[in-house]
């Protein structure tokens, strides 16, 4: 396994300053498959006639580790003093923290940041409590909300351990968009303590970001909100997954040449980001889609549907997708197919499956770590290829969703994301990569492409308008409230 920057570790190393190693230092560590970062010197920190140097190396595991410090520590005039793991380091005390605006340096700074001067802006809210947007941080503060139930490759491992994932949404949030959002875990699994914990939050905030709640609680918890909050609530494990796929596919179709509707699809993983997937294909004109569970292809003759023992979200994908009630696995089904979406786990898709294909296929195989099936098994029968993995080219991935499109529904001061507005941000995504760029190996920008959260909070916002939906005025640079077009001209 190739070394990474998540087992990276400083190791601080004594070293004769007469005739120090450093060279031979080197040889061991990449001898050891270590991967050096860098080398540097602590001024002062050893005893006379010797150095002190801290080796940063990128390991594979932390049984690397061990390999790696008895090498450096075999070596003679090396002495290993200590070493520190970069990841538990990042993380130590949390990851974010709370920084004021304003400096508090004076009498009159105090008056008018607390009392007395607050109750003044108190005073104005409470007669409108549509000026909390104007006057409070709900303007640009997100809630990203879990019950650590559903966490990426870790599964249901509890609110405490999740929220190193949520702390680390936020960080996403402020650096790509500017957006300030706050980690919230929730002790409990149950939809309604979530939903009505949730609504009792809301006040506090301009936008709530679901993660890692697993399905199907998280569809219904999704959709309460949606009914009963008036600010944008996005189930990003659904909606990002199937807001960046579509724009991968926007710009595959440009290399391909298909027309859209033409395509015929099997999608692996009929989970939270699956039906996301399904749903938004179908928005976009695509009608042939098939798929896959542990059971194989749905369908509305399979057994599990006939006797209702069927989930309600996987009845809903049998009465609506694979007209032709196709049965058998996913290496089966995948015959006649333009694309394969994969949203299950590693290896379930045999590379000479892909041979069964249409000409110019298509693959998206986003479980991670480890794909349904390897890029470079696939490469002989696909054009098209993209992961979840950051070290191969086309990573598909959320943070090139959910930044900008809270950022573009704060800024229109949408009271929720729309179908609409979820397509018009992947079709953000998809326009950063030019004509000029576009290749199959660059259908999708890179997740630091600092161009692709402002392309797609603009996406956002126009389509925001465009659906009336827009409550923040520009004219004014103030919030607004007004008719919901939806709800039959009541406010929104």
């Amino acid at each position: 396994m190739a070394a990474s920057a998540q087992y990276s570790v400083t190791v601080r190393v004594e070293l004769d300053a007469r005739q120090e190693p450093l060279g031979k230092l080197t040889a061991q560590i990449a001898e050891a498959g270590g991967a050096l970062q860098s080398v540097d010197l602590v001024p002062g920190a050893g005893p006379e006639g010797k150095r002190v140097r801290e080796f940063t190396i990128d390991a594979n595991s932390p049984e690397h580790w061990e390999q790696i410090l008895h090498s450096i520590g075999s070596t003679r005039g090396a002495r290993v003093l200590g070493f520190t793991d970069r990841t538990f380091e990042m993380h130590k005390k949390g990851k974010i923290e709370q920084h004021n605006k304003y400096p508090l340096k004076t009498r009159d700074d105090l008056s008018m940041a607390y009392t007395p001067g607050v109750a003044r802006v108190c005073e104005y809210i409470a007669e409108d409590k549509t000026k909390a947007f104007d006057f409070t941080i709900k303007a640009n503060t997100v809630a990203v909300v879990s019950d650590g139930s559903a966490v990426l490759g870790l599964g249901d491992i509890g609110p405490e351990a999740a929220m190193p994932v949520m702390e680390g949404k936020a960080m996403l949030f402020k650096e790509f968009a500017e957006v300030d959002a706050f980690p919230i875990c929730l002790a409990t699994n149950d939809p309604e303590e979530i939903i009505q914990t949730v609504k009792l939050l809301a006040p506090t905030f301009g936008g709530i970001n679901l993660e890692d709640i697993s399905a199907p609680r998280c569809f219904e918890i999704e959709e309460r909100l949606k009914e009963e909050l008036d600010i944008p609530v996005f189930h990003d494990d659904q909606h990002g997954t199937a807001v960046v796929v579509m724009a991968a596919l926007f710009n595959s179709l440009k290399i391909t040449g298909k027309p859209i509707e033409s395509l015929r699809v099997l999608v692996l993983g009929t989970g939270a980001a699956g039906i996301a997937c399904t749903k938004m294909m179908q928005e976009s004109g695509i009608t042939q889609i098939v798929g896959c569970d542990r059971l194989g292809a749905i369908s509305t003759d399979r057994t599990d549907y006939a006797d209702g023992s069927m989930s309600a979200i996987k009845k809903w994908f049998a009465e609506n997708t694979n007209d032709q009630k196709l049965s058998g696995g996913p290496n089966e089904v995948i015959e006649g197919c333009d694309l394969f979406i994969g949203l299950s786990g590693p290896g379930l898709i045999e590379p000479q499956s892909l041979a069964k294909m249409n000409d110019d296929a298509i693959v998206f195989a986003m479980a991670n770590p480890t794909p349904e099936v390897m890029p470079e098994e696939a490469d002989p029968y696909v054009r098209i290829m993209a992961t979840g993995r950051s070290d191969y080219p086309n990573q598909i991935n959320n943070v090139l969703c959910f930044p900008g499109i809270f950022r573009g529904a704060l800024d229109a001061g949408a009271p929720r994301i729309t179908e609409e507005m979820k397509l018009a941000a992947a079709r953000g995504i998809a326009e950063v990569v030019t004509d000029d760029d576009l290749a199959e190996d660059y259908i999708i920008p890179s997740v630091f492409n600092r161009d692709v959260a402002a392309s797609v909070a603009r996406a956002v916002v126009d389509e925001a308008k465009a659906a009336g939906l827009a409550r923040f005025s520009e004219e004014t640079g103030t919030f607004e409230v007004v008719a919901d077009p939806s709800s039959d001209g009541a406010p929104a």
